[in-house]
């Protein structure tokens, strides 16, 4: 259909401009007929029901007592985890407002790390308490209102009853308890100490604790499988993925200066097609003298410039190694990119292009590179003692692919629960009594409002409530008597009582070393606030008739 332009100049890509019997001007829009629409109540609930599935999925996963998920892709991988943000990035979605909560998780492991399953279940439940308000005639927008009032009333609340950790005391043993907690719901929990000592040493080897500042760029995850998970081990060093280019060269290079190279250990090669003719030896016999004069040149500049192990980006002639092990000049080939920037950051060398711009300022220093076997065919180059950078190496182990994975993605979450303290050593106690806690401040508040957000704001608190329900759930216990037993526990002794998941014999979080870091908590409120407000905007959906 061809498209209409008024006369303000208004270009109506898409549709036609027409007039009815009156004169009155309307628009005939393209292909509407192909079009599926959803307005007002009934695109309410799609969405809130499509959000709510994506919830529903992954709220099993939550808690010490959670269960993983198993997501085969379209080519056959498989994963398996409880990580809310990894199973929503591996499911395959398709409705636009479920894919909002995919973004929810997603926000929540970008800036925290921690707590992405967490955000989503209280998003599902602020949507469930939604829905049955609309049913009973509450406008969107002024539920919308009420949730940002009770947001703010819980945020104020978490805030209050966050206490400042001394993080360094008894050999961090706060922060080495913060990484326990996160990984406690994970498939490594039964080395939850070890694995918590070696991230907390990881962060603090990094840490700019003066600024409350960590460079996460100076923290590499390496797999390794094969082994057992307990073989999980931290490397004040780089870890490079790659062994010396000559089985007999040196497996330890004590004092190393390094040069870092991105041209070939090869002969220039003409840019040009070319023909080379050889009718007898005497011309063979001058091209491989020719050739090894460019092999031993490049190898003059080298030791001229005081190198003792050479790092290079590409290949090396067969000749030129061998000529460098004659030398004594260990080396190392098909260095990437990315490792190669990791260790010109460490040892302070610069990345030298051709071998007649090396010089001895350019070199980086390491105080050991030792090549480690972890198995027959898994050999690794280990450089340590650099002199510029802190950076560190946490080699996992585990006896398959999946394991090794999921221990990577545990230890991502514990390093970024102990980033978050360093940052704000805020903690709040855990096991839903953060929650429990802003409930009842909620339901306080909501009693002192006059108009029709108090509905709102009491949905808001039962929404809260269903984290620790589903704690409870997820662990074998009755949702209902553990959440009003601790409950009547925060009115009476404290707000420190939550969801007692491992049977313990005591529902005082702290006490079972239980918490969380405040700003985590705070994160996931006004996330999960933001989405649903979001989410309660949208009453008019236009999709093409084929989308469901």
């Amino acid at each position: 259909m061809a498209t209409a332009q008024t006369q303000s100049g208004l270009n109506l890509s898409g549709g036609q401009l027409a007039m009815d019997e009156f004169g009155n001007p309307y628009i005939i829009l393209q292909d509407q007929g192909k079009k599926k629409r959803l307005k007002g109540l009934e695109a309410h609930r799609a969405n809130i029901l499509a959000a709510r599935s994506v919830a529903d999925t992954i709220s099993s996963s939550l808690g010490p007592k959670g269960m993983d998920k198993m997501i085969v892709g379209q080519d056959g991988d498989v994963t398996v985890t409880n990580d809310g943000a990894t199973i929503l990035e591996k499911m395959d979605i398709e409705h636009p407002t479920a894919k909002l909560l995919v973004e929810l998780s997603r926000s929540q492991d970008h800036q925290i790390g921690d707590g992405t399953t967490g955000v989503v279940v209280l998003a599902g439940a602020l949507l469930k308490q939604a829905e049955e308000l609309l049913d009973k005639g509450l406008h969107p927008l002024r539920i919308a209102d009420g949730f940002e009032q009770a947001c703010d009333v819980a945020v104020q609340r978490v805030q209050e009853i966050a206490q400042n950790m001394d993080i360094f005391a008894d050999e961090n043993a706060a922060l080495v308890k913060a990484a326990m907690t996160a990984l406690g719901s994970k498939v490594v929990s039964g080395r939850a100490e070890q694995l918590g000592r070696i991230c907390t040493e990881a962060v603090l080897a990094v840490a700019d604790i003066e600024r409350k500042d960590v460079n996460f760029d100076l923290i590499k995850l390496e797999k390794k499988v094969g082994g057992r998970l307990e073989e999980t081990r931290l490397i004040h060093g780089i870890v490079v993925d790659k062994d010396f280019s000559h089985p007999q060269m040196p497996k330890v290079v004590n004092d190393a200066k390094i040069a870092l190279l991105t041209c070939p250990f090869e002969p220039p090669k003409p840019k040009t097609k070319h023909k080379l003719d050889i009718t007898n030896a005497e011309d063979y016999r001058r091209l491989y003298e020719i050739e090894q004069n460019y092999f031993k040149e490049m190898v003059d500049l080298i030791q001229k410039a005081g190198c003792t192990l050479a790092i290079c980006q590409w290949g090396f002639d067969d000749e030129a190694n061998h000529l460098c092990y004659q030398r004594g000049l260990p080396a190392v080939r098909w260095v990437g990119g990315v490792e190669l920037e990791l260790i010109a950051i460490a040892t302070g060398a610069r990345i030298v292009p051709r071998f007649q711009e090396l010089s001895a300022d350019k070199l980086g220093f390491a105080g050991c590179v030792r090549e480690e076997k972890f198995s027959d065919k898994d050999t690794v180059l280990v450089i340590e003692g650099c002199q510029n950078s802190k950076a560190v190496t946490i080699v996992v182990r585990g006896g398959n692919e999946i394991v090794v994975d999921e221990t990577k993605r545990c230890l991502h979450d514990a390093i970024c629960c102990v980033r978050n303290l360093v940052r704000d050593s805020r903690i709040v106690p855990g096991g839903g009594a953060a929650e429990m806690a802003a409930s009842l401040a909620v339901q306080a508040a909501a009693d002192k409002v006059g108009s029709v957000e108090q509905y709102s704001m009491y949905a808001f608190a039962d929404a809260l409530d269903m984290v620790p329900m589903r704690l409870a759930e997820n662990s074998g216990l009755s949702p209902l008597n553990e959440v009003s037993t601790v409950k009547a526990l925060h009115k009476s002794t404290g707000v420190a009582h939550g969801i007692d998941c491992l049977q313990k014999g005591t529902t005082d979080m702290l006490a079972q070393n239980v918490y969380e870091v405040c700003a985590s908590k705070v994160q996931q409120l006004r996330l999960a606030t933001q989405v649903v407000k979001m989410i309660l905007k949208i009453d008019d959906v236009i999709a093409p008739a084929d989308y469901e």
